[in-house]
């Protein structure tokens, strides 16, 4: 078989020994007599086989002459070093090796049958790349540094990888020119330089077999497994997303095993908390803590005895634990963390600490089942790997740190990306103030000018009524069975404390059904956990006819509450499910919606869903805003609030109990300022005149129709605020486009409100939405929907 049939190369390979053998020409001139024989000896072999000199690119000749080629190398390949030395002679760019060292075969032996030979860190798509630049460096003196280092990794008898680095000696090639190759000059030099990845320009430079490669190259080889192993480790932990990433600790174990020499071994972790004094589990995807076992954390003192608590914690040093069932038995239970090992039936552990010059961070945890294999010897090669472990926790903290600064920023404290660059700005300038001067520099004023406001709400109707109706049950419910338990104290020992109580209890039953105030609710909640509670502790000590009724009375009482909270329950559930699936929707709507436009955006929850939305130039921050994009968000608005009302009434059915809901749409036709108040960590409008805004989203949605009792908002419509003709006819146009499309009805109203404190003349659209049902091909409007429900 010809060697270049199997890959494309600038190459015609031909296995040659003329470089070789010139140095035996040289050395036949030498005065040594024993050189001389020897050297003479050698080119009588290649006398004898000119073809050995000549080349040749037929593969069954290196079988033909193995005798001979080893009889040419036997120098190079020294029969008493041949059991030390990790050698080669092989035909460069193919993993063909045609004489080797003794040591070298029985590396490949203990990799197994079905183990392939392969060079690492070769891409097979660069080796014609590589080709060229060698030609380059040879015939034409560019001296193209591409050396990269190359490994085989080899499995050992007990599949423990091992690496080894291998080094070319390539004193013994010819690189020739063919007829008809190209020359390189030095515009084709610099054009190379800048386009390695250009393999045409490469080929076109080089076309195929356009040059003769002669001779061979030999391989000094070195078992570099602990330096590759320490090499990986430290790539490994450079990785983002680790607790996230499945084969993490995986690979993880594979390089320890490696290390250590060792195929069952397991490493795991725990963090320590300063603060509480303990270890925590790391959580991530195959991460595990052998010191803890199956919790999610312990007390240190709980964990270690006071030797190797003192060992961790206070010097900062390893130790190891080569037997384990011995020191168990010897320790008689009391050290804790040899008994977790015993308890999971491993046999060895090493416990390492990961500690800075601040303190102790965590515990490197590495086991095995075998005893004795992890010791206090093989313990020191983790000094070389600890610093990168190190410095991985430390960038892990920070980044913890900076994620949870993220989330309190995004559940708590919201900065929307939209404005972020503004912040991001303010900072830079902070931070650059503070460097210049010295001093704490105030942090400037985030506002932005000339923005249209957009606010919505989808709100539980009548909330306060339905939370009051819950509160009644629940005390009511209370109020009745501590009043059965004592008719029947009463029947057992009749003492004017437990009259007096009975009479109280009657008091409030009859005022929650009559007269229920705001403060009815302290005061019978008071009056429960301090008068009934003792007594009823007390009854059910003295008599114990009644302690089972009276712990049943007990067990239907929230522990943290200290009442019933049952409808009240009910009622906060559904709420907060309303506010959660409302809210989830509304964002992920928004996500298109940013797409469409950048635009502030911000939302509440209450008892519903209340939205800010800034629109205009200052926020995206690009000369590129146009009222047709607030027209859009304005539509985008009124979809997605009737898409909102539809989400919740197609799913009513799921919440514990039933709330209606109702929504409505401000409408402001003036731009105005909104500003950050550092203070409350939230945008509000900015000026005395803007305010006036503010005051009508806080009161509105409480006023009247004109001349009724009839509040604006109705559950089953849809109601837009506004107070500019040019709004109403806006909005009508939006209207028309969705009663075509099915999501709102014929029914059109146009009403004027009653005048709100400080603000006139403000009016109504308000129209019924329909209802679809999950499939789409019905429509409902919500008095059909109710009724649909019912039945």
């Amino acid at each position: 078989m010809d060697i270049n049939n199997t890959i494309e190369s600038p190459f015609i390979l031909k296995v040659s020994f003329n470089k070789f053998l010139e140095q035996y020409e040289e050395l036949v001139k030498t005065d040594n007599d024993f050189i001389v024989a020897n050297a003479r000896r050698v080119l009588k072999i290649a006398k004898e086989n000119p073809i050995l000199r000549e080349g040749f690119s037929d593969l069954s000749l290196l079988k033909t002459y193995e005798k001979e080629i080893e009889g040419i190398l036997q120098d190079a390949f020294s029969p008493v070093l041949t059991h030390n030395e990790i050698k080669t002679a092989s035909v460069p760019f193919q993993d063909i090796i045609f004489n080797s060292s003794e040591r070298f075969r029985d590396i490949l032996r203990t990799g197994g049958k079905d183990f392939k030979l392969q060079i690492k860190n070769m891409p097979e798509d660069q080796r014609y790349i590589i080709a060229c630049t060698i030609i380059l460096n040879f015939c034409y003196g560019y001296n193209v540094n591409f050396k990269r280092p190359f490994f085989y990794e080899i499995p050992d008898a007990n599949g423990i990888t091992h690496y080894y680095k291998i080094l070319y000696n390539a004193d013994f090639i010819e690189i020739i020119p063919n007829k008809g190759a190209p020359k390189i000059t030095q515009k084709d030099y610099d054009e190379l330089l800048d386009n390695f990845e250009d393999i045409e320009l490469w080929k076109e430079k080089f076309p195929p077999n356009s040059y003769t490669f002669k001779g061979f190259v030999i391989s000094n080889i070195f078992d570099v497994t602990d330096d590759q192993s320490i090499s990986n480790i430290k790539s490994t932990l450079i990785g983002e997303d680790k607790r996230k990433n499945r084969s993490f600790m995986k690979n993880f174990y594979q390089i320890f095993q490696s290390l250590f020499g060792l195929k069952n071994i397991e490493v795991g972790f725990s963090i320590y908390n300063e603060k509480e004094d303990a270890f925590e589990r790391v959580y991530g995807e195959g991460i595990n803590s052998f010191l803890l076992n199956e919790l999610d954390s312990k007390h240190c003192p709980d964990a270690l005895c006071e030797w190797s608590y003192n060992k961790l914690l206070k010097e900062n040093d390893y130790f190891s634990v080569s037997d384990v069932d011995r020191i168990y038995k010897a320790s008689k239970e009391k050290a804790p963390h040899v008994g977790v090992l015993y308890e999971q039936g491993y046999k060895s552990a090493i416990f390492a600490p990961i500690a800075n010059d601040e303190g102790l961070m965590g515990i490197l945890e590495i086991v095995s089942k075998e005893p004795k294999v992890l010791n206090s010897i093989n313990a020191n090669k983790l000094a070389d790997v600890m610093p990168f472990i190190v410095s991985a926790v430390e960038r892990s903290k920070n980044e913890e740190a900076n994620l949870i600064e993220a989330v309190i920023q995004k559940e708590c404290t919201s900065i929307h990306s939209s404005v972020h660059w503004k912040f991001v700005q303010e900072a830079r300038n902070y931070i650059k103030t503070e460097l210049k001067t010295g001093e704490t520099p105030t942090f400037k004023k985030i506002a932005f000018e000339n923005v249209y406001p957009l606010f919505g709400q989808i709100d539980v109707k009548g909330s306060s009524q339905a939370r009051n109706e819950a509160t009644q049950k629940d005390l009511s419910l209370q109020l009745s069975l501590a009043e059965k338990i004592l008719e029947k104290s009463i029947e057992e020992q009749s003492l004017p404390i437990y009259e007096q109580i009975k009479f109280q209890i009657a008091e409030f039953i009859s005022d929650l059904k009559e007269n229920f105030k705001v403060d009815s609710e302290h005061a019978i909640s008071v009056f429960l956990t301090a008068e009934v509670k003792p007594i009823f502790e007390l009854i059910a000590q003295t008599h114990k006819s009644l302690r089972p009724g009276i712990e049943d009375y007990f067990s239907k009482i929230d522990k943290d509450l200290g009442v019933i909270y049952f409808y009240r329950k009910h009622y906060d559930d559904t709420v907060k499910l309303i506010n959660s699936n409302m809210s989830s929707l509304i964002d992920e709507k928004q996500i298109a919606a940013q797409k469409m436009y950048p635009h502030f955006f911000e939302r509440f929850k209450t008892d519903g869903v209340e939205h800010n939305m800034y629109i205009g130039e200052s926020i995206t921050k690009q000369n590129s805003f146009n009222m047709i994009y607030l027209y859009n968000l304005r539509l985008w608005q009124l979809q997605v609030m009737c898409e909102m009302e539809n989400e919740y009434y197609q799913n009513q059915h799921e919440y514990p109990i039933s709330l209606d809901v109702a929504s409505m749409i401000l409408v402001f036709n003036q731009p105005l300022s909104i500003r950050f108040r550092m203070d409350e960590k939230r945008f509000d409008v900015d000026g005395t005149y803007n305010a006036r805004y503010e005051v009508v989203k806080k009161r509105v949605d409480k006023a009247f129709i004109k001349g009724t009792e009839e509040r604006i908002t109705r559950k089953g419509k849809i109601t837009i605020i506004y107070s500019q003709k040019e709004d109403e006819e806006e909005y009508k146009r939006y209207i028309s486009f969705l009663q075509a499309k099915k999501v709102l009805d014929k029914d059109l109203e146009v009403l004027e409100l009653e005048n709100l404190q400080g603000v006139t003349g403000l009016k109504a659209l308000r129209v019924s939405i329909l209802y679809h049902n999950k499939d789409g091909k019905n429509f409902y409007t919500y008095d059909d929907l109710m009724e649909t429900i019912k039945s």
